[in-house]
């Protein structure tokens, strides 16, 4: 129907037009829009017949039939107005149709249409706002009459394209500038990520008595300041503002919120915050995210909780910020609250905060809950899957991993370098050496993807821990770039698992270099001497971290009991159920020997008696952790306990029998990955 009216355009039959629309009169009774387009569609039949041109573009246009406008201005007999030329190129802007608008220039010149200089203004931002700055400075150049506001144009849009040398050299040749012209060469400094310029510019403007700074400059300077961290001038900024009287604009507010936060002084952003009028939920959102950028998860939560009792509704990024903090809090009851609340409002399930559930879940190791909200999403992005992927691999389900990849192939979505991380993870930890080989080099030659360091730390953890280490020294010769602290990580435990007293020496002299603070190095390489029986060498690393002042991180363990979280150092005695808790482990330690556990004590480095060093096992902060779970919940309870460093292989070894003594499933996530004890084995088959 519409092609038919369309062809009206070339003076179709009246007879044949009126035939088409008596057919369809018939289904359409009631449609008011169809009988009123018809009308029109009538009316440029008749105008057309009566060369009424412009008439017939003015309705074109009023309807928004762009192509068809043009159709007809591109005809001999058309001759048309400034009018019709101005409204064709706004809604050429508005659509960023570049071909048409090109059409309605190349129209003007082939009519022998001379444009003013408003006209002519509105195709150089056409054609700026279609990223063809060149194509706008040829006109600027051939305009016989320019203003302001043509040399605006072109410094912004050369600016505001990435390409501030020529914008700098267009603003430096300007005879006049304005607010505009300033604001637009200092903002284009701070898109381009040249604070230090931005910031000079903004002091000669300030030079100008003429010259007003106004919101959006200001906004531009704040945000130079924040790029190069630097309070002071940040501080000089604020009080400028507040002598200019500028200080009772949102804009502003919110830039200086976002300066002092971005410079590390996150208390002054909040005193901004809480002085700011009208605040909406950006400026919400970006203070949340600058208590969890500083690491004050609590004041990042209690922040948000402010929010929603505000009656400003969250948005996307909101969720996606609180939903990360979870993740890397491993705090599972409040994601599930915050999950809670966007099903009550009906989020939209194709939004990324939905992903941001999925990744939620699986960091914090309840993947069945994060696959149902995968289950969930109508269209999983790569996100999704990724994530997902990610969460079986790290909670010793590997083939349920691989097989989510493949479905993820099936479904037509691209995985992207994340996704082979957690793919090759999950052929580690299922033991898939030479499938895992396959997968990373397809990475390149099926899935045209570059190797990143990420997948080459993968692939050598793969090999090492199995022992291939010929292999994973070639590879690491292959590489296209520097190994990273991770690669050489990875080898180093391979090593450990495989006693390579000579490689895991290389590979921790590598990291030395690398990472000289990092106390793992030491504390693995000599554990490795310890098991060698290479006691001298021991002492060594000790002296050495003695002289750098190295110290080992102090294992801590969590437990969530009741949305409380619990912690647990080594030794520790500080719970008020102490007592309870080694009282309980004495007991455990009794049964476990009698079903055969013997405590792991080649690791221990002190040097002390066998008794001693069994007695410091015991009190790992896991073992306090999971103990103080059992006593604490019922017989069955799922326990779910968190450490910042990998767990020790007693530990790992004396869960395994607490699990099948106690009879519950047990989920400790190390700094690694999650370990899920159940009936005296492990998911990740012990390799970790």
């Amino acid at each position: 129907m519409r092609a038919s009216l369309r062809a009206s355009l070339k003076l179709t039959s009246p007879h044949s037009l009126c035939a088409v629309r008596s057919s369809s009169f018939t289904t359409h009774l009631k449609d008011t829009t169809f009988f009123e387009s018809a009308n029109k569609d009538q009316m440029i039949t008749r105008l057309c017949k009566e060369n009424k041109f412009n008439e017939v573009l003015h309705i074109l246009c009023d309807q928004r039939r762009l192509n068809e406008a043009i159709q007809l201005l591109e005809r001999p007999e058309t001759r048309t107005s400034a009018t019709i030329f101005s409204t064709l190129l706004r809604i050429c802007i508005e659509n960023r149709a570049f071909e048409e608008g090109k059409r309605v220039h190349e129209s003007m010149k082939s009519s022998g249409f001379k444009p003013g200089v408003v006209i002519s203004n509105r195709i150089l931002y056409f054609y700026c706002k279609c990223d063809k700055p060149f194509d706008a400075h040829n006109l600027f150049v051939e305009m016989p009459e320019r203003d302001l506001c043509s040399w605006n144009i072109m410094v912004s849009g050369f600016a505001k394209l990435g390409l501030i040398d020529e914008a700098r050299k267009l603003f430096d040749e300007m005879g006049e500038k304005d607010n505009f012209s300033w604001t637009a060469m200092i903002s284009g400094y701070v898109r381009c990520n040249k604070p230090e310029c931005a910031l000079e510019l903004y002091r000669v403007m300030q030079r100008y008595e003429n010259f007003k700074c106004n919101k959006f400059t200001i906004s531009s300077a704040l945000s130079a300041s924040a790029s190069i961290q630097s309070l002071r001038l940040g501080k000089e900024i604020h009080s400028h503002i507040v002598r200019t009287g500028l200080d009772s604009d949102a804009v502003v507010w919110s830039a200086l919120s976002d300066m002092y936060g971005k410079c590390g002084s996150v208390d002054e952003a909040r005193h901004i915050f809480d002085w700011t009028k009208d605040k909406d939920v950006v400026s919400w959102t970006a203070m949340i995210d600058r208590y969890f950028g500083d690491g004050r998860w609590e004041e990042g939560y209690l922040l948000f909780s402010c929010l929603m009792e505000s009656g400003i509704r969250p948005n996307d990024f909101t969720f996606a910020g609180v939903l990360n903090a979870c993740a890397h809090q491993t705090t599972e009851h409040l994601g599930k609250q915050v999950h809670g609340y966007m099903m009550r409002i009906v989020f939209d399930p194709c939004s990324f905060a939905a992903s941001t559930l999925v990744h939620m879940y699986a960091k914090c190791g309840s993947v069945d809950s994060a696959y149902k909200v995968f289950k969930w999403l109508p269209r999983p992005d790569v996100v999704s899957w990724t994530s997902l992927i990610n969460g079986y691999a790290q909670n010793g389900q590997p083939s349920e991993a691989l097989r989510l990849f493949d479905l993820l192939l099936k479904s037509g979505t691209q995985p992207d370098h994340i996704t082979f991380v957690g793919v090759l993870s999950a052929c580690t930890h299922a033991g898939l050496v030479d499938e895992g080989l396959k997968y990373f080099y397809s990475i390149k030659e099926k899935h045209c993807l570059t190797h990143t360091a990420d997948h080459y730390a993968c692939v050598v953890d793969l090999l090492s821990r199995f022992g291939r280490f010929k292999e994973a020294e070639e590879i690491i010769s292959q590489m296209p770039m520097k190994p990273d602290k991770f690669l050489w990580a990875s080898l180093l435990g391979g090593c450990r698992v495989h006693g390579n007293v000579e490689l895991a020496k290389k590979a921790a002299e590598a990291l030395f270099e690398i990472e000289p603070e990092n106390a793992a190095t030491y504390v693995t390489i000599g554990n490795i001497y310890a098991t060698a029986g290479k006691w001298t060498e021991v002492a060594k690393i000790r002296q050495v971290m003695e002289e750098k002042g190295v110290v080992k991180r102090p294992g801590i363990s969590w437990i969530n009991l009741q949305r409380k979280d619990y912690v647990f150092l080594v030794g520790d005695k500080s719970h008020p159920r102490s007592k309870e808790i080694y009282d309980f482990l004495g007991e455990l330690w009794r049964r476990m020997k009698e079903e055969g556990y013997v405590p792991d004590i080649d690791n221990v480095l002190h040097d002390v008696e066998e008794e001693q060093k069994e007695q410091n096992l015991s009190y790992h902060s896991e073992k306090l952790a999971v103990a103080f779970g059992i006593i604490a919940t019922p017989p069955g309870t799922q326990i779910k306990v968190f450490k910042n460093l990998r767990t020790c292989v007693d530990c790992h070894t004396a869960i395994k029998y607490i699990s099948k003594i106690e009879e519950r499933r047990i989920i400790v996530r190390d700094s690694s990955r999650f370990h899920c004890f159940e009936g005296g084995s492990c998911s990740c088959k012990d390799y970790w």
